[in-house]
């Protein structure tokens, strides 16, 4: 009787949070499910099918808004990976300045996606920008870092890296710090050095850290916007256009079932990513 009581009783504590789930993740889900097959304004509906998945796939942008996504999200996850990973292990050691220098990497992470973007858009200016004036007391011409199509999405998702590199970096310090003092010890008694401690140490036994990272990194870039519309807009052209953009575009002009059923689209095309990332990442730890 006390062991059914005191299960009932547990289910009592998660009842509050399952309600918010509810309300404000799984119900909006399935709405927006709904929503996407209609053609809606704020005061009238009308249940229109698939229509609204058919013209958002003949967008003439989508193809490039697809391919931007995949590559900014992959250059994003790749770069936060590999310099977190770096910093983690740099920033795990004993130096006197070390929780200084871990607050300055990680305060990035704090600042507004909206205000990050502002200030980089004035430092990228290609004329008057701070980084383009630094470049220049060297001789070196610096390029118009948002207006050039062929590396403002690049320009765009090395700003993304800065601001996230911080959790990135949380995260393998804590993977790194959990590992046992006894293999390093015994590294040390078989003679390995600095490289065979972080090859055959920290990098297998940080894994678990680095899944974590590769999921965020990844999902994120996928479902990026605001970086995106702060600093391009899209722009220019379609050059730096992301899947999320194109959605808000179509909702700027009231397109409200269009947006809705790209949104569902989006959706559906991060699940395809991250589930079988999810499953292969962890595999591989188990394999381990």
């Amino acid at each position: 009787m006390n062991t059914l009581t005191n299960k009932n009783y547990t289910y009592y504590f998660l009842l509050p949070a399952g309600i918010i789930y509810l309300l404000f993740f799984l119900f909006p889900t399935i709405v927006s499910f709904f929503f996407s097959m209609t053609w809606w304004s704020l005061i009238d509906w009308k249940f229109i099918g698939l229509e609204n998945f058919k013209t958002f796939l003949s967008e003439p942008s989508l193809n490039i808004g697809f391919k931007n996504t995949v590559i900014y999200a992959v250059v994003t996850c790749v770069l936060k990976v590999v310099l977190g990973l770096l910093l983690g292990v740099f920033l795990s050691s004993k130096l006197r300045t070390i929780n200084f220098i871990r607050s300055m990497i990680f305060f990035p992470t704090l600042l507004s996606t909206i205000a990050v973007g502002i200030a980089f858009t004035m430092m990228m200016h290609p004329s008057q920008g701070l980084i383009n004036l630094s470049l220049k007391t060297i001789g070196i011409v610096g390029p118009d870092w948002l207006g050039d199509t062929n590396i403002a999405l690049l320009s765009v998702a090395l700003v993304d890296v800065w601001k996230g590199i911080g959790m990135a970096t949380v995260i393998f310090i804590a993977g790194i710090m959990s590992i046992p003092e006894d293999y390093y010890e015994a590294l040390k008694i078989d003679g390995g050095n600095a490289f065979h401690k972080f090859w055959n140490i920290i990098l297998p036994l940080s894994r678990p850290a680095m899944n974590s990272v590769i999921i965020l990194a990844f999902i994120g870039g996928l479902r990026s916007f605001d970086l995106i519309w702060a600093m391009t807009k899209g722009g220019p052209g379609f050059s730096t256009d992301l899947i999320a953009s194109i959605i808000y575009k179509q909702y700027q002009s009231g397109f409200y079932g269009l947006s809705t059923a790209g949104n569902v689209i989006l959706f559906i095309v991060v699940s395809l990513f991250a589930f079988p990332l999810y499953t292969y990442l962890n595999k591989k730890e188990v394999d381990i």
